[in-house]
C-alpha cells in the first residue's frame, strides 16, 4: 500500500489539514482526484474508499469533521457521516435477504403482511413495487412533523392509509421519504424488530460496517456536523443549472416533487441527536466511507473470509431493471432495480453493470459485481443536487480511469 498521509497541493481551498490514507499502486488517480475536490470543487471534509476483490485499495480522508466547524477537529480515519437516500441501498438489502431466506416473498402484496396497508385501492401493492418505486405513495396528503416522522408507529399508520397517486405498478416516482416507513414496516412485520435493530445484527456487526440505522449514543462523537455548502465560481466546481421543468418542479408547493421530498415538514435538522437516533432507512443513515464500501463488497463477494450476503440471483434481481423512464418525481429519466439506481444519466456509476445509491448532497455508494468494486463516498458538504454529485463524480471517473 502506498501510503498518500500528509498530501499536499490544496492551494485554493480553506481545508485544513492534509488528505490522509492508503491507496493501492494503479489507483493514484482516484487520490489525485479526492484532492481537486477540495481545491476545485468546494470539499470542506470527506473521505472515499474503494474494495475490490474483498480487498481495499483505496482509504482516503481530509479536510475538518464539521462543515460548519473552525477547523480545529480535522476528518479522522474512523469520522462518519449521515448519508442521506444512500441508506436506501441498506434497507433495500434487509429486504432482499429476507426474500433471500424465504421469509418474504417479493411478488405477495404488501397488504399480506402489512394488512392495515389495503386501504384506498393499495391491495395490489406488491413488495417489489415498494423496492422499485412503483407503489404510488411517494407523498403525504398531510406532511409529517419531525417528531412525528420518529415515531415508527405512527409514520406507518398515516402511510398505510395514504391513498395512492397513480395506480400502484403502473409507472415509477422517487419514494425520498416514504420509502423509510415502506421498508421499516416491513421488515418489523416480517421479524418482529425494529428496521435498525435488524440491519445491525444481521448486516452491519457481522461484516464489521462503520454504518448504523439509528445511531447508538455510544458512536455519536465520531459523526460529524453536515451542512450546505456554496458552490464555487470556478469552472469544474459544484454549480450546475438544472433544466426549467426540474427547478419548476422543486419551486412548485403543489407539485409531487416537492410534496414527495416535504413529506417531512419543517425538514428535520439532521444534526440533530433524537434525529440521528432514530431509524429512518429512506433517509438516515450513518456511515463512514469504509462502512459503506464494505457492505457493497459484502453484497458481492467475500470480505475477510465472510461469505457474501447476497447468492448470485440475489445480485441479479437487485440490478435487474425494474423500473425506467419518467420519473414521477424526480422530473428526469431514472433506472431502478430492486432498491437500487442503476448506471444511466440520473446517476452514473462505474459500468452498466453497477448498481448503488447516491444521497442527496453528495455521499454515494455502490457495487460492480464484475470487476469486484465496491465504492464508498462520504462528505460533510452538501451540494444542491439529488443523484449525480460532481465530486463523487470526479471519484467515479477517475476509479473507472484506474481500471
Amino acid at each position: 500500500m502506498k501510503d498518500t498521509s500528509g498530501i499536499s497541493g490544496m492551494s485554493g481551498t480553506d481545508v485544513m489539514g492534509g488528505v490522509h490514507g492508503t491507496v493501492d499502486a494503479g489507483f493514484e488517480p482516484v487520490r489525485d482526484a479526492f484532492v481537486r475536490n477540495f481545491g476545485e470543487r468546494g470539499e470542506r471534509g470527506a473521505a472515499v474508499a474503494v474494495y475490490r476483490g474483498g480487498r481495499k485499495v483505496v482509504d482516503l480522508w481530509g479536510g475538518v469533521r464539521d462543515v460548519d466547524g473552525d477547523g480545529d477537529t480535522p476528518w479522522e480515519s474512523g469520522t462518519a457521516q449521515v448519508i442521506r437516500s444512500a441508506t436506501k441501498g441498506v434497507a433495500a438489502a434487509a429486504l432482499l435477504l429476507l426474500h433471500q431466506r424465504g421469509e418474504l416473498d417479493l411478488d405477495a402484496p404488501v397488504g399480506a403482511y402489512w394488512p392495515e396497508f389495503k386501504a384506498h385501492g393499495k391491495d395490489d401493492v406488491l413488495v417489489r413495487h415498494v423496492l422499485a418505486h412503483r407503489a404510488g405513495v411517494p407523498a403525504l396528503d398531510r406532511p409529517l412533523t419531525p417528531a412525528e416522522a420518529l415515531d415508527p408507529d405512527l409514520a406507518a399508520a398515516v402511510v398505510a392509509a395514504q391513498a395512492p397517486f397513480w395506480e400502484p405498478g403502473t409507472g415509477h416516482g422517487y419514494h425520498a421519504q416514504t420509502y423509510s416507513w415502506l421498508t421499516g414496516e416491513l421488515v418489523r412485520r416480517v421479524t418482529g424488530k425494529a428496521v435498525g435493530e435488524w440491519i445491525d445484527a444481521e448486516i452491519a456487526r457481522p461484516y464489521g460496517l462503520g454504518l448504523w440505522v439509528g445511531l447508538p449514543e455510544a458512536e455519536a462523537a465520531r459523526v460529524g456536523r453536515i451542512g450546505r455548502i456554496e458552490p464555487p465560481a470556478a469552472p469544474g466546481g459544484l454549480r450546475t443549472r438544472p433544466k426549467r421543468n426540474v427547478a419548476q418542479a422543486y419551486a412548485d408547493p403543489a407539485s409531487l416533487t416537492r410534496r414527495a421530498f416535504g413529506a417531512i415538514d419543517p425538514l428535520p435538522d439532521e444534526n440533530d441527536p433524537a434525529y440521528r437516533a432514530a431509524a429512518l432507512p429512506a433517509s438516515n443513515g450513518i456511515a463512514t466511507a469504509d462502512g459503506l464500501a464494505r457492505f457493497y463488497a459484502a453484497l458481492t463477494g467475500e470480505v475477510d473470509g465472510a461469505a457474501p450476503l447476497f447468492t448470485p440471483e440475489t445480485v441479479d434481481a437487485a440490478r435487474a431493471e425494474a423500473s425506467a423512464g419518467p420519473d414521477r418525481v424526480l422530473v428526469v429519466p431514472t433506472r431502478f432495480g430492486l432498491g437500487y439506481m442503476l448506471h444511466g444519466g440520473a446517476s452514473p456509476l462505474l459500468s452498466p453493470g453497477s448498481f448503488g445509491h447516491p444521497g442527496r448532497g453528495g455521499a454515494l455508494g455502490f457495487a460492480d459485481p464484475e470487476p469486484g468494486i465496491a465504492f464508498g463516498y462520504v462528505t460533510n458538504g452538501m451540494n444542491k443536487g439529488v443523484t449525480a454529485d460532481p465530486r463523487a463524480q470526479a471519484l467515479v471517473r477517475a476509479l473507472r480511469e484506474a481500471l
